[in-house]
């Protein structure tokens, strides 16, 4: 049933009598094995269309076997030239771009840094409930959590982590929040800064946090006490478990100290959303595993390409910028202007999940992208989440 390698067999004898022909070889034997190769293509179509076999053939094979064969019956210059020729070339300059690569990543690996085995690792879990600096998260559990894994810290721009700042209530609101969000391989630390901006003392003061998705608290909200005009800073850790957007939610509830009524107040917080680009890196595979993992993975999420960019290279590169994944297709097969363009690219999650996009998109004649972007994955919740994440990122340019 693997008629993927009958297509590869069929063009494998279509070269060896095309190249016979070019040799000093009798015309009756060329006609003689010309004439068994296609008896032989011939047979391999008719056990893929026949109706009683357990396995069809796929179009592609087909459609290579039946271009075989015409090769054969009406053979011509630039037949043979494509087969005998440029087939050659294309592979030869495959096989010296794979071996680009192997010194890249040999330079890659040697980057890492290995950490030598009584070096000390501090497990934030484990530290008491003295009030840390955010640079100590940032810094001290990201640099030991390097230390236990040896990976390779991902280099971000420090004016970016002003975007991780989320307002949670408004500036009118009797108790202003704002959190800073920290997201390590595995839990989220949340640093919510409150602030009384009313001239009464709020007791009881309490922040109530709900998630959604994958995500759990460590920890029981505590009540706390703001005078007039305090601030008071309240950390927060969330374990993660998958790969997935999940949603933070929640309100602050409070009593105001002279008042006598017995209902407490409630401030609604806006909702946190979990970037799954935290949680997601570059990755490599062999064309033969892409596949295997494509044909075997049951998720699928089907996007369609609606977007303001009007080059196909320049909106791969932008899908594979804001999905965080590697190119697997190699750049000499994205070269020169062409109205289309087809790409398989790969990622893996902190949780081993696997995570592969087709991209597919033509260039129409009013000069607007169309096509889709295809994702894979073996659970539900990634392949949602980066079709989700791909559908609000393509517009841009």
């Amino acid at each position: 049933g693997d008629f993927f390698l009958a297509s590869v067999v069929a063009t494998t004898l279509t070269k060896l009598v095309l190249r016979e022909k070019s040799c000093a070889v009798d015309p009756i034997v060329q006609n003689t094995n010309a004439t068994d190769t296609m008896l032989l293509m011939c047979a391999m179509l008719r056990l893929g269309k026949a109706s009683g076999s357990s396995h069809s053939i796929d179009p592609d094979s087909y459609e290579r076997i039946v271009l075989c064969l015409r090769i054969l019956l009406e053979p011509n210059e630039f037949s043979n030239q494509v087969l005998l020729e440029k087939c050659r070339e294309s592979f030869d300059k495959m096989l010296a771009e794979k071996q680009s690569k192997i010194p890249e990543e040999i330079k890659a690996k040697q980057k890492k840094q290995m950490q030598q085995a009584d070096d000390l690792i501090m497990i934030r879990q484990l530290r008491g409930r003295k009030a840390i600096g955010q640079a100590d998260l940032e810094d001290d559990d990201q640099g030991d959590l390097q230390k236990a894994t040896g990976a390779v810290e991902r280099q971000e721009d420090p004016t970016k982590r002003l975007n991780r700042v989320l307002q949670l209530t408004g500036f009118s609101d009797p108790v202003y929040a704002e959190a800073y969000v920290t997201v390590h391989q595995y839990d989220i630390v949340l640093d919510v800064l409150i602030v009384n901006q009313t001239q009464e003392t709020l007791q009881n003061l309490c922040v109530e946090l709900a998630t959604m998705g994958d995500l759990k608290l460590c920890e029981r909200p505590q009540n706390y006490t703001l005078g007039p005009f305090d601030s008071k800073q309240v950390k927060a850790n969330i374990k993660v478990s998958s790969t997935e957007t999940g949603v933070i939610f929640g309100n602050i509830v409070y009593d105001v100290a002279s008042s006598g009524a017995s209902d407490r107040n409630c401030v609604v917080l806006n909702d946190i959303h979990i970037d799954i680009m935290d949680y997601i890196s570059p990755a490599t595979c062999t064309d033969t595993a892409f596949r295997s993992m494509w044909a075997e993975f049951e998720w699928e999420n089907k996007v369609a390409i609606n977007t303001s960019i009007g080059d196909v290279n320049q909106f791969l590169q932008h899908i594979i910028k804001s999905t965080n994944m590697n190119c697997l297709t190699p750049q000499s097969a994205l070269e020169g202007d062409c109205a289309f363009l087809a790409a398989n690219l790969y990622a893996k999650s902190i949780f081993g999940e696997d995570a592969l996009v087709n991209v597919s998109v033509e260039k129409q004649a009013d000069g607007k992208l169309a096509g889709y972007i295809r994702i894979r994955s073996k659970t539900q919740g990634i392949a949602l989440s980066l079709g989700d994440k791909i559908t609000v990122k393509q517009k841009g340019g």
